[in-house]
């Protein structure tokens, strides 16, 4: 039986795949440096403590456990993060797919399911991206991504690879089993941050920016699940099995909330008021990003089930506590 190498499985999203991949009987094995993943993350299969930017390590396991998918998770995923340090960006979510790649050919890996992001459209006109809106990311994270993308894209049509690129917009929320969740305490992540403040961790919430161009001043986002978001890759898998071609597709679920919004739900779901401090606008972020996700829909099959914003903050809410 071949197996499923999940990169960044002992993260928050890739722990959650590879949750949902092992219950549903798949042979996974983890690859994760345990920079920012926890070893109690991973539910199913084995975990190789090792770096997507080594080379010799990644062959070994494609080797070791006949790989013939990949899932790629490891990235660094934090905006202002990137604007500081752009180089810390390009290395880990960049050149260390580049690494990736080459071994996956060398390997003669078959499927690549990779994990891109929304910042890849920048700031678009209407504060709504399609897969068909251009592609002009703002910050160094957006654009670490795009160009993973791109190298995707060109190996692909240079080899028999195929790809599904997911451009994730807001992940949030926990396994509603309260076996895995967010669990990064420095994590900027708009719900876990409130949800820490909530229980005791913080002081206090921020919003960055209240003059945006939006209905309320701040800035509105479009909220998944990562329960819906980890079932799309199952449905990914399924589609590169049955012959799919390479695609890439926005998750998302095509409705925004903005910054206020959010903090007044989570108030309302923990039933206490929030101490919200107002900061001004942080680098690289857009004043309104919502997707389109009709696309996916149709080409994966994908049927959200957790698009309610209360039990997104809910659950991120009771992990928490139990975190707590």
């Amino acid at each position: 039986m071949s197996s499923i190498l999940v990169t960044g499985g002992a993260g928050y999203i890739g722990s959650h795949v590879a949750r949902q991949l092992g219950e549903r009987g798949e042979r996974i094995v983890t690859l994760d440096n345990l920079s920012t993943g926890f070893r109690a993350a991973v539910l199913h299969g084995d975990l190789v403590v090792g770096d997507t930017g080594d080379a010799a390590t990644v062959a070994q396991v494609l080797r070791d456990y006949g790989v013939d998918t990949v899932m790629h998770f490891a990235a660094h995923i934090i905006v202002p993060e990137s604007v500081a340090d752009p180089l810390k960006y390009y290395r880990n979510n960049t050149a260390n797919t580049r690494t990736m790649l080459q071994c996956c050919v060398e390997a003669g890996v078959r499927h690549f399911v990779f994990s891109s992001t929304a910042a890849v459209y920048g700031i678009p006109a209407s504060g709504v991206a399609s897969e068909d809106t251009p592609t002009e990311p703002i910050n160094p994270y957006g654009r670490s991504k795009l160009m993973s993308e791109w190298m995707l894209g060109d190996v692909a049509a240079a080899t028999p690879l195929r790809y599904v690129a997911l451009r994730y917009f807001n992940v949030a929320g926990a396994d509603p089993g309260g076996r895995i969740g967010q669990s990064t305490p420095e994590a900027t992540h708009l719900i876990k941050v409130a949800c820490q403040h909530v229980i005791g961790k913080r002081d206090h919430v921020s919003i960055f920016g209240t003059d945006y161009d939006t209905p309320d001043g701040t800035g509105v986002r479009d909220y998944i699940h990562v329960e819906d978001l980890a079932a799309a890759h199952l449905n990914a898998l399924d589609y590169l099995r049955a012959g799919g071609a390479p695609v890439t597709l926005n998750c998302g679920y095509g409705q925004g909330f903005s910054v206020r919004e959010v903090l007044d739900c989570v108030a309302s779901v923990a039933g206490r008021p929030l101490v919200i401090r107002t900061e001004p606008r942080r680098a690289g972020d857009p004043p309104m990003l919502v997707a389109r996700a009709e696309r996916i829909a149709k080409v994966l099959g994908w049927v959200p089930r957790h698009q309610d914003l209360r039990g997104i903050v809910a659950s991120a809410l009771a992990w928490e506590r139990q975190l707590g």
